[in-house]
């Protein structure tokens, strides 16, 4: 019998520093040509996951939201290219503006607000949704595209992870894993 593969696990971040601290343990399976999707509305946590996978790849600039300049660059154990498309329509703005080059083979390309991108973003790639805003509890949905990004996956413990029919707002029982979180898994 070929064991059932694991589609995504959803993860309960009751903070900031939760969230920067899921973002710093799963930089930990990041490659070289790396894609990070990352959804959710604004002020949902997207550049707190930002911060903190950079700080997992060894950056210590400050990770801001480059909302302003598009694509910001950082140097760590790989090159970390952030891109935000908050202030652009659609696909079409973003790839003529320049947004992706040959040098992001090089390192992980992180993009704040993907889904402007639309049918322009490439199926392999690790989608972070992130669900909620303001003071409220994240429900972070790591999802990779495709087997090559199931290395994700394997940061958040097997033995920590909770049925998938548990509540996102109850932390399981066992308690939160390294990264602070409390994750659950749910599969499809």
């Amino acid at each position: 019998m070929t064991p059932t593969r694991i589609s995504e696990r959803v993860v309960v971040s009751r903070d900031a520093a939760a969230t920067r601290a899921l973002g710093a343990t799963l930089a930990g399976a990041a490659r070289p040509g790396d894609l990070i999707s990352l959804v959710g509305d604004l002020g949902a946590g997207k550049t707190q996951f930002a911060k903190g996978f950079g700080a997992g790849l060894g950056i210590t600039d400050t990770i801001v939201s480059p909302s302003f300049v598009l694509m910001a660059e950082y140097r760590g154990r790989l090159p970390l290219f952030h891109v935000d498309l908050y202030r652009l329509a659609d696909a079409v703005e973003a790839l003529a503006g320049g947004l992706v080059d040959d040098r992001q083979a090089e390192g992980v390309t992180l993009v704040e607000w993907a889904e402007r991108l639309a049918d322009a973003l490439p199926e392999a790639r690790l989608d972070v949704l992130i669900d909620g805003s303001g003071d409220e509890t994240r429900r972070i949905t790591v999802r990779p595209g495709g087997a090559a990004y199931d290395r994700y996956l394997e940061l958040v413990p097997d033995a920590l992870a909770a049925p998938a029919q548990a509540h996102a707002s109850q932390p399981p029982a066992n308690g939160r894993n390294r990264a602070g979180v409390a994750p659950t898994e749910a599969g499809r």
